[in-house]
């Protein structure tokens, strides 16, 4: 298949930015615009969303969050210490 060269103007300033972003996801500029036209033609539009966290991840606290809405799944999340501690010296009986 023949190659073809694409070339369009971009403000500088936008385009050092978006150099940077590619560099910090593994890629480079022209990589990620292969990677945008070969999903636009497979998907027929734009199917995917690529974004660098803002903050590091936190384990400790997604770890609180998934426990928090497990428990107000299962209707636990309102208990006192002294139910939880009740409950836990149960199931040791």
């Amino acid at each position: 298949m023949a190659n073809t060269l694409v070339q369009f103007r971009a403000e500088e300033t936008m385009r050092i930015k978006a150099a940077d972003i590619c560099e910090r996801l593994g890629m480079d500029l022209p990589t990620y615009f292969r990677m945008c036209m070969s999903k636009l033609i497979q998907e027929n539009g734009i199917p995917f969303n690529m974004k660098l966290n803002k903050e590091p991840e936190n384990r400790g606290l997604n770890a609180m969050k998934e426990a928090s809405r497990i428990a107000a799944e299962n209707g636990i999340s309102e208990m006192t210490l002294d139910e939880i501690n009740e409950e836990i010296s149960a199931v040791r009986r």
